[in-house]
């Protein structure tokens, strides 16, 4: 018998082979790999593909002397099939370029997804979006944002953005949650977030 709560970690996995099977917009890649098992010994080779993507930052902009957030909506091919729109609010996010911090991500997307400037950024947790096929990792934020002026369409022609820039008072951004029109990891868990810490953040965050 092996150990009664053993605790592993990566060395207690064996990489056999790993392979690109696809690379498009995204990739695809391949493993064959074995683990230790808990009752002790070693699982049988498996293979396992991984949707493969840099880790990726998300950050919810708030106003809280105007008591909004700041919400996109775009069209989100993954949504397609749904008896819901494909067309998702969503929190500002982007995927974290080769050398940039999670902090940097946020202010370039904020930016380019809809014209804000951060004030301030606090961070909410990490989190692993869905380990069973992906290896992606997504960094979430809150920002203290000026909400006066946001509106409009944003985005970059060269990668197909067309977003539009949805301001709702924060009742408004939780009625969007009970009713399912908010229905995206990234949206809803810093909503959420928004709530518990709401009054918090009033007072720390002032006019930013």
């Amino acid at each position: 018998m092996g150990e009664t709560n053993p605790v592993f970690d990566h060395d207690d996995v064996e990489i056999q082979s790993d392979e690109v099977l696809f690379q498009g917009f995204f990739q695809v890649r391949g493993l064959t790999l074995r683990h230790r098992l808990f009752d002790g010994g070693w699982s049988a080779p498996m293979k396992r593909e991984l949707f493969w993507r840099e880790n990726a930052t998300c950050v919810l902009p708030y106003d809280p002397v105007r008591d909004e957030v700041v919400l996109i909506e775009q069209f989100r091919a993954g949504a397609l099939g749904r008896e819901a729109s494909p067309w998702l609010l969503e929190v500002v996010a982007g995927i974290n370029e080769p050398g940039d911090s999670a902090e940097v991500t946020a202010t370039r997307e904020a930016q380019e997804e809809a014209g804000l400037e951060l004030a301030a950024l606090e961070h909410i947790c990490d989190y692993l979006v869905s380990p069973g096929g992906t290896n992606e990792l997504v960094h979430l934020y809150g920002a203290c944002v000026d909400a006066s002026g946001a509106g409009g369409i944003h985005g970059l022609d060269h990668e197909n953005e067309d977003i539009r820039v949805q301001p709702l008072a924060f009742t408004e951004a939780m009625d969007a949650l009970k009713t399912g029109r908010i229905w995206n990891a990234p949206a809803f868990m810093s909503l959420q977030w928004l709530a518990l810490n709401r009054d918090r953040l009033r007072r720390e965050w002032g006019g930013c």
